[in-house]
């Protein structure tokens, strides 16, 4: 654990360097903010405060920044160290293939906390001085940044794996591309054709809130939805949010984290040095 504390402190050093927690910090900051004030106006409509209207708006940011911003920071890490031999040197120290998967995966997700951290942070704060905050509204804001530090591990895990897989950086970055398009764009695309074709039989009924949840990025959508009645009230999802027992959308966001590490530590195992 030592040794992938040490690679850690150096990988999150780089990232640090390389500006991509202030740039991560930045983005954060401003969409958060400008959601927070664009949806302000349904507040009085709603009955609710401007925190909960700006929590259900930045759980649709996050759905679609967490992914990307992740997978940008790790599609590199592993074909980019392969390509300028960083990869044959670290290895030939006393550090596993685990260690340092490991040691890079935690600085990352230290870097993606922080800037969801203060991105959310910094909204629900100006929300909630403008608009007001209920304690419901509070542990919504909360839910919502350890939820999107969940996603966010999701896809560096999977961006590791796709940086394994592909033979170069330019490769890894395309393929995280299609990847981020396939779990946050086309998988509810393809699931709202299946409806459609359904009319109403045993898939919409039965199987769709399962097939749902079982995608990290409508899992991280259906748990702050159910969590918060609140929040339901501004979101289109509340009919397959509660269509699931409570437990089944935060084992499967959970879940995946550990599922996607190991898919990457297969895939970095099969890596030339």
């Amino acid at each position: 654990m030592r040794r992938a504390l040490a690679i850690a402190r150096a990988e999150f050093l780089i990232v640090r360097r390389n500006r991509w927690v202030f740039m991560a910090t930045l983005i954060m900051v401003l969409f958060a903010l400008a959601l927070t004030f664009a949806g302000s106006a349904p507040t009085g409509a709603l009955g609710v405060d401007m925190l909960t209207v700006s929590v259900a708006s930045m759980t649709t940011l996050s759905v679609y920044l967490a992914p990307l911003l992740a997978l940008m920071m790790a599609f590199d890490s592993i074909a980019g160290e392969a390509e300028r031999g960083g990869l044959a040197l670290i290895l030939s120290y006393p550090v596993s293939r685990g260690e340092m998967l490991m040691g890079k995966f935690i600085a990352h997700l230290a870097a993606l906390a922080f800037a969801m951290t203060m991105g959310f942070g910094a909204a629900g704060a100006v929300a909630a001085f403008a608009g007001g905050a209920a304690p419901e509204s509070l542990m919504a804001l909360l839910r919502l940044i350890l939820t999107s530090v969940l996603l966010g591990a999701v896809f560096l895990a999977l961006g590791y794996m796709i940086s394994a897989l592909s033979g170069s950086s330019t490769g890894a970055a395309g393929m995280s591309a299609g990847l981020w398009l396939i779990f946050v764009v086309l998988y509810d695309l393809g699931l709202l054709g299946a409806l459609v074709l359904d009319n109403g039989g045993a898939f919409t009924q039965t199987a769709f809130p399962w097939v749902m949840a079982a995608n990290p990025a409508d899992a991280f959508r259906l748990w702050n939805i159910a969590a918060s009645d609140a929040v339901a009230l501004t979101s289109g999802m509340t009919g397959a949010a509660t269509a699931l027992p409570g437990w089944a959308a935060p084992l499967s966001l959970c879940l995946w984290p550990f599922l996607a590490l190991m898919l990457a530590r297969l895939a970095f195992r099969r890596v030339e040095a």
